[in-house]
């Protein structure tokens, strides 16, 4: 066995040794995407990719909400991540996130609202690093 193992020993020493870089550098980090904010509301519902029924008032009755956001300035083909940040008072009650792929671009998010959730509202629309991009205020039942 010894016989046989150290022909295969030789061979491996005798091969030469490859450099392994471990200097390269890390690929750059993507260009910041400077989107803009054409048109934001919150709304009963969507028909034909447009909001209906805007407010800054809505019963407790409502149900559920949307906020529409149309937005400028994502390349195309690039999958540029926002989010929806959904608050009733100063409590955050959902993050939606959503993937905008050309420019303009019109996107939405539903939130359920229970009856028992009145007063202050507000939703975010926050760019992918959690810059505040466009803040809508709203009321509910009152």
């Amino acid at each position: 066995m010894i016989r046989t193992a150290f022909p295969l020993i030789l061979l491996a020493a005798a091969a030469p040794l490859a450099a392994q870089d471990t200097t390269k550098a890390a690929a750059p980090a993507p260009a910041a995407v400077a989107l803009t904010v054409a048109d934001a509301a919150v709304a009963r519902t969507i028909v034909d990719r447009m909001p209906q029924d805007t407010g800054a008032a809505f019963p407790d009755s409502v149900g559920s909400l949307v906020f529409f956001t149309k937005i400028s300035g994502a390349p195309a083909g690039a999958a540029t991540v926002v989010h929806h940040v959904w608050f009733h008072g100063d409590t955050q009650v959902a993050d939606v996130e959503l993937h905008i792929a050309g420019s303009p671009w019109r996107t939405w998010s539903r939130k359920t609202v229970p009856a028992d959730w009145t007063g202050a509202w507000h939703v975010e629309l926050r760019d992918a690093g959690g810059a505040v991009l466009k803040r809508v205020d709203f009321t509910v039942g009152q």
